[in-house]
């Protein structure tokens, strides 16, 4: 990668991913696009933003040739309970955005990496130790959009010779940014919720498990599967990736360890339950292992303490 465009660059990912980009390859070789600005979001003042609707494919592909790109990293997407709520707006964003971004990847010959999903399991899918390579039948509406992409990615590699690449992620936790709408946003919720109230009140029940990652250890993901040699990648779309497996009851005791008064309780919200009930508890990532030596380095306990120190110096809340 020598001069990267990120879509949908406002994000929880991109907010984090841009920023380190641009320590690792300078500020002017990566340029932030989103639909809009945010007020004041520091990415979108700057003088390497660009607004990009990437539904507006002559507008996508402007920006691409203007800045000389070499590598596109789509971002743009609408995220799980987001997109059952609006199923056909979460179609057609996540699925013609990703035409758009994978037409300009061929017409410019450039590299190309969009994040897949455990979302793209289903209920059929075996739950521990998913494998790389199982079956994928969804039953969510994010889920579909992601094993599509996946697909689609394939078939523009195979087919057109574009460096597609991609991961599986399973839930993010942050204190940077903000949650948009996913399954597992209870996982960065229950923290802030721990400093400013002691308590929590989750919708998902208390041994839901799911594969999560500290947001630090994606970030580093990204950039190294982009520079992974291609003639290594055996599953470029898309390897399974996770630092743990994880419920919220499992998440509340290790937050006990440090604020012993904290309490959980659950409200569970059905749509989303159902989404988390069809995903894996602990998904196989010895793939990406192999291929491009993924190796996270933050497990619970280190996550945990990390989260409270920064958003207790965030919040300026004393844990």
């Amino acid at each position: 990668m020598k001069k990267i465009l990120v879509t949908g660059a406002l994000g929880q990912i991109g907010s984090e991913l841009v920023h380190a980009l641009r320590k690792k390859y300078g500020d002017d070789n990566v340029i932030a696009s989103d639909i809009r600005p945010l007020e004041n979001h520091p990415i979108s003042q700057d003088e390497n933003f660009e607004i990009v609707d990437v539904m507006d494919y002559h507008r996508f592909l402007y920006v691409a040739k203007r800045h000389e790109v070499d590598t596109i990293i789509h971002l743009a997407a609408l995220l799980s309970a987001v997109a059952e709520a609006f199923p056909k707006r979460a179609w057609e964003i996540n699925m013609t955005g990703l035409v758009h971004a994978l037409e300009i990847a061929r017409e410019l010959k450039l590299q190309f990496f969009t994040p897949s999903s455990i979302g793209a399991f289903g209920p059929t899918t075996p739950k521990i130790n998913t494998p790389q390579v199982t079956i994928q039948r969804p039953s969510s509406m994010y889920g579909i959009t992601k094993v599509s992409g996946e697909l689609l990615c394939d078939y523009y590699f195979n087919t057109f010779g574009v460096d597609t690449r991609s991961m599986r992620f399973p839930g993010l936790i942050s204190h940077v940014s903000l949650p948009g709408g996913g399954t597992t946003d209870y996982a960065v919720d229950i923290y802030y919720d721990a400093l400013r109230k002691g308590s929590y009140e989750c919708f998902l029940s208390e041994d839901t498990f799911m594969d999560m990652m500290y947001m630090d250890d994606a970030i580093d993901a990204i950039i190294q599967l982009n520079e992974a040699q291609a003639e290594n990648l055996h599953h470029r779309n898309a390897y399974n990736v996770s630092s743990m497996s994880i419920s919220p009851r499992v998440l509340a005791e290790a937050i006990q360890k440090e604020i012993p008064d904290f309490e959980i309780s659950y409200q569970i919200d059905p749509i989303r339950q159902n989404i988390a009930n069809s995903w894996p508890d602990q998904i196989d990532c010895q793939a990406a292992k192999d291929d491009w030596g993924f190796s996270p380095k933050y497990d619970l306990t280190a996550m945990t303490k990390e989260m409270l120190t920064q958003l207790s110096n965030k919040l300026l809340i004393k844990p």
